[in-house]
């Protein structure tokens, strides 16, 4: 007896130490995903937190009468008078190559900011006005810190003129950072300091709004069909297996199905958010039916017996009573696979969405790019200023992403019916 009671005893005590080992295990590798996870995320908003602040610069414009029709503010060249304003702070930039640098200290779209200040205020016309405008980029990841001074003049994109420019500028109080809302509320622009987010943001939710449109009555009926309708035979078998194939097809196989079909066949225009919301259904289509089936399956068969029991027939019983119960689910599922389709770029590519689009879209059918998309086009930009773009976009698409979530979190507890 006392030998079987030790036995016992011995196999509790290993039986404990290996659920305390697995329960180890997982708490380590919780521990490594959450690291890695701030680590990921750590160095996005690093390198990315500064985009949301723009370096300005004052500079005393001579706004003469005589160089200025104010009936005709359109067609006046402000470049060249922010150039010789340059000069005139500048007098010891004489040469072709020191004009060239001086001018680069400001961005190249500077003229359009002083026209629309100039028109936003024409008493400005016949006077000595001390104007801000944006920076260059390369001055602006100066003054962030990217660029180190102590380099030789041949391995960093300033020379040590236009350092003493800027020093100079700095001393007199001339160069301020600013919130950048340029970024929040500008589209695509060749100029990393012009760049901004909102035409991205705006094609995103179009894509989204037609993804969703198509996608959800499609997927519900489809899903109810199955779960309620359909004839468990051969048939339907095979249409389930194919559903749950679908869902693990690679997104650019629905990219080029809708190169192939939508602008090929029926000629839809191109870099459009219609043709890239219609490519999203398609893609998150199959999601949406499992989804749903899995939360139609849910509804508890009491439900269905007492709706016929009192005399309600099959359709009645579903659109009545199980739909109803079954939405929130239905609803969730959704929110999280268009929250997929809203990181995908591949499928978006194939369409053209890849296009430069300057303009923020106002509709379906005007060419719009997406918010991927726009973070792909600035991580292949060689241009040093657009990496702090690139991450604060992925900041952007981030925040997005948390938002969906949110709404599916929120909808799927306030709507939940516990049984």
């Amino acid at each position: 007896m006392t030998d079987h009671i030790d036995i016992i005893s011995v196999d509790g005590s290993a039986r404990h130490r290996a659920q305390k080992r697995f329960k180890s295990y997982g708490l380590l590798a919780i521990g490594l995903s959450l690291t890695f996870l701030f680590i990921m995320v750590g160095s996005i908003v690093l390198r990315g937190s500064s985009a949301f602040k723009q370096s300005f610069v004052q500079i005393k414009i001579e706004l003469s009468a005589d160089a200025i029709d104010a009936d005709n503010i359109k067609r006046v060249r402000f470049g060249k008078l922010l150039k010789q304003s340059l000069r005139n702070k500048f007098p010891e930039a004489t040469s072709r190559k020191d004009k060239k640098q001086l001018y680069k200290l400001v961005s190249p779209t500077a003229e359009y900011s002083v026209r629309k200040q100039v028109e936003a205020n024409p008493t400005l016309i016949g006077t000595s006005a001390k104007l801000w405008v944006r920076t260059s980029s390369d001055v602006d990841m100066y003054l962030k810190g990217y660029v180190d001074a102590n380099l030789d003049e041949s391995k960093r994109r300033l020379s040590d003129l236009q350092l003493e420019w800027i020093s100079l500028l700095q001393r007199e109080n001339k160069i301020e950072s600013r919130f950048n809302t340029k970024f929040f509320t500008g589209g695509d622009s060749r100029e990393p300091e012009q760049a901004g987010v909102l035409g991205a943001v705006i094609g995103s939710a179009l894509s989204l709004l037609v993804c969703f449109m198509l996608s959800f009555p499609l997927g519900v009926l489809a899903a109810v069909y199955l779960e309620e309708f359909a004839p468990k035979n051969r048939l339907s078998r095979i249409i389930e297996v194919n559903i749950n194939n679908l869902a693990a097809v690679p997104s650019i196989v629905f990219g080029l199905l809708g190169l192939a079909i939508f602008l090929n066949f029926f000629g839809l225009p191109r870099s459009t958010p219609m043709v890239g919301g219609m490519v999203l259904a398609l893609m998150t289509l199959p999601t949406i039916i499992i989804a749903s089936r899995t939360s139609v399956r849910a509804v508890p068969s009491s439900i269905r017996e007492a709706a016929m029991g009192i005399g309600a027939n099959k359709v009645q019983t579903t659109f009545h009573h199980v739909v109803p119960l079954a939405m929130p689910g239905m609803l969730t599922g959704s929110i999280i696979g268009m929250a997929q389709a809203l990181g995908e770029t591949a499928p978006l590519l194939m369409i053209g969405m890849v296009a430069f689009i300057v303009d923020v879209p106002q509709g379906i059918t005007d060419a719009a790019t997406a918010l991927p998309v726009q973070i792909f086009l600035w991580a292949d930009s060689p241009e040093r200023g657009f990496l702090e773009k690139t991450s604060a976009a992925i900041m952007v698409l981030l925040a997005f992403l948390i938002v969906m979530n949110l709404v599916a979190i929120i909808l799927r507890r306030r709507f939940e019916q516990r049984w």
